[in-house]
């Protein structure tokens, strides 16, 4: 029987919603995933102070994630909408709020929800 808490249980469907959205784009390698879990960490603690904020959850991983890839590796995950110009990536929104989904900024299309990308977004530069 599974007792986890309701923060647990938060943490882990993020984490599994930005999982299934790397692994969707072909770029869920272990050094890939490892900053999922340090994203995951420190929300964590980020949730116990705030726990009103637990419905952000897989936003703010997602955006994290993101975060440290662009550093590391370019733009993830690109647009599958723009197919002139410069590749892009997608944007999660509302950027602080429930039920985050991955939109095109350029032209103001939800593409999909965080955890519902389709293959081939992967890394760009």
């Amino acid at each position: 029987m599974d007792h986890a808490t309701p923060l647990e249980q938060a943490l882990h469907a993020a984490r599994a919603l930005v999982l299934a959205d790397l692994v969707a784009g072909e770029v869920a390698e272990a050094d890939v995933v490892s900053l999922v879990e340090d994203s995951v960490t420190h929300r964590r603690w980020w949730v116990e102070q705030w726990p009103e904020g637990v419905d952000y959850l897989a936003g703010l991983v997602a955006q994290d994630v993101q975060d440290a890839l662009l550093e590391k590796y370019g733009r993830w995950p690109l647009c599958p909408v723009c197919s002139h110009g410069d590749p892009h990536a997608l944007d999660v929104e509302p950027e602080l709020g429930p039920d985050p989904h991955w939109v095109c900024a350029k032209v103001g299309v939800k593409v999909a929800a965080v955890g519902g990308l389709g293959p081939v977004l992967g890394l760009g530069r």
